[in-house]
């Protein structure tokens, strides 16, 4: 039997150093603005109207915007303290609660990018459909054929280097944001206040009070911060570890500024009930009403080019998530290699094997990017959750705080906001949803396994982690049961 604990130290986790030659500030911050500006910000007016009038609105993004960027200064604070931890996604849960978690963190992160990658193929060449009718819906068979050179295309990219990919993604997030300031700044010229303030609380829409009306919104802006730890993930790549904090501090605001006006913008334009009513993509047929068809056309080009750098940023992050735990044999040690241009070479083969094998599934479902946008969602909230709790640790404990009370007790109050708010975050997926996850959750422990019978150890579990072994099982038996009975369905 190998005498390798259990649980590993900090110290034991990874050395931490930076990367010669590797991420700059501005590609660690692309990262972030990149995996977190996806499809869904050109839904936003949609999504939300449909939810909410102006006014619960408002306060439904105070709320959110405290509880989230309280989650990115909790990526910022960790990057600082405990920098010999790389790929915090997977790091901060596995020296916080274990292998078995951090192993989960990472199985459930991997996931849900994994997920994520397919509704952005999907959502991709229904845009295009557009123009290309033969693409319509993102699922026939040519759209599924291109989706596929392109996955593929990608692929091979970023195979040839992490360096390379990185300054593409670069550059396909400076691309995207054009389309999305264009919009701001159409719409705060052509913004009017008394359509803006009709019904502002919402009394006569019927969307409920006003605690139902920002609760519901606060449910649809769950899935439009995704990807706000994309620089936590690639800390081991960076040139300056403070550069992963600044990166994610910095992203976060930018992307929850344009959100915001996105958002609000539109109920300045076209008065909510109408917003409401608009198809996907509604912020090209607000900027059609300001400005005529060329706005649909413009945003359209927009998200084409969104969903490109979105799915790139994606990929990979899928790479780095399973390569960083294969290096240190939480991961069966075939995913950590590299190849000889330094990128996960086995990982990134693994994940768009399985993208692809999803995808042509694809063609037999309806609604197929909503629900894998939902899954996707729902399966990257565990990790978050851990990253927070593991912040309130280290933060009780005063790990990393040497006489400075005044900072600790700062990180401390951030901690317990990022907690609250990630548990609310479990509790707005919904039980379907976190039913689903358990589903695809327990097969990761038959990986785990492998992993630790390549180490020589006999002692798969630990006994609290043979309950969460349990806990999955009966949760995974139970959806079947729906699933069986026509009770719950995934698209």
């Amino acid at each position: 039997m190998s005498s390798t604990p259990d649980r590993s130290t900090d110290s034991e986790l990874s050395t931490g150093s930076a990367a010669p030659g590797g991420l700059s500030f501005f590609a660690l911050l692309a990262l972030v603005i990149g995996s977190m500006i996806g499809g869904g910000i050109f839904s936003l007016p949609q999504n939300i109207a449909a939810a909410a009038s102006a006014g619960p609105t408002i306060i439904g993004w105070i709320i959110t915007g405290i509880g989230m960027v309280c989650l990115a200064l909790v990526y910022q604070f960790l990057s600082a303290r405990k920098p010999q931890l790389d790929n915090g996604i997977y790091a901060y849960a596995r020296a916080g609660f274990g292998d078995y978690i951090g192993f989960n963190s990472a199985w459930g992160y991997w996931l849900s990018a994994l997920i994520g990658d397919v509704g952005y193929l999907i959502l991709l060449f229904s845009t295009i459909g557009k123009f290309f009718p033969i693409f319509e819906g993102g699922n026939t068979i040519p759209a599924i054929i291109c989706a596929s050179i392109l996955l593929w295309a990608i692929h091979f990219l970023i195979i040839r280097g992490i360096q390379t990919a990185a300054m593409i993604n670069t550059i396909t997030t400076v691309a995207k944001i054009v389309p999305l300031l264009v919009f701001i700044v159409i719409c705060a010229i052509g913004f009017k206040y008394d359509l803006f303030a009709i019904d502002f609380w919402g009394a006569d829409a019927g969307l409920g009070d006003v605690l139902t009306q920002t609760k519901n919104m606060m449910m649809v802006t769950v899935w439009v911060f995704i990807g706000i730890e994309g620089a936590s993930v690639y800390s081991k790549r960076a040139n300056k570890r403070s550069d992963v904090g600044k990166a994610t501090i910095i992203g976060f605001v930018f992307v929850l500024a344009i959100l915001i006006a996105v958002n609000l913008l539109s109920l300045g334009i076209m008065q909510r009930s109408d917003v409401a009513n608009l198809p996907d993509v509604s912020t090209a047929d607000v900027l059609a009403h300001a400005v005529g068809p060329w706005g649909a056309w413009f945003i359209s080009i927009g998200v084409i080019l969104s969903l490109l750098g979105a799915l790139l940023s994606w990929i990979l992050l899928c790479g780095e998530t399973m390569q960083v735990p294969g290096s240190d044999g939480t991961m069966p040690s075939f995913f950590g290699k590299l190849n000889k241009h330094d990128a996960p070479a086995n990982a990134l083969w693994v994940t768009n094997i399985l993208t692809q094998i999803i995808l042509i599934a694809s063609y037999f479902s309806e609604n197929v990017y909503l629900a894998m946008a939902t899954l996707a969602a729902a399966l990257i909230l565990v990790p978050y959750l851990l990253s927070a709790v593991y912040a309130l640790m280290i933060t009780v404990r005063g790990e990393g705080y040497n006489n400075e009370p005044k900072q600790r007790n700062r990180d401390i109050a951030i901690s317990v906001v990022a907690t609250i708010y990630g548990i609310w975050l479990l509790i707005a997926a919904g039980m379907e949803n976190l039913l689903l996850t358990a589903l695809l959750y327990l097969p990761g422990a038959l990986v785990y396994i492998w992993a630790k019978r390549e180490k020589g150890e006999r002692r798969y579990f630990k006994p609290f982690e043979w309950i969460i072994v349990a806990v999955l099982a009966l949760a995974a038996i139970y959806a079947i049961v729906l699933f069986a009975n026509g009770s719950m369905s995934l698209f």
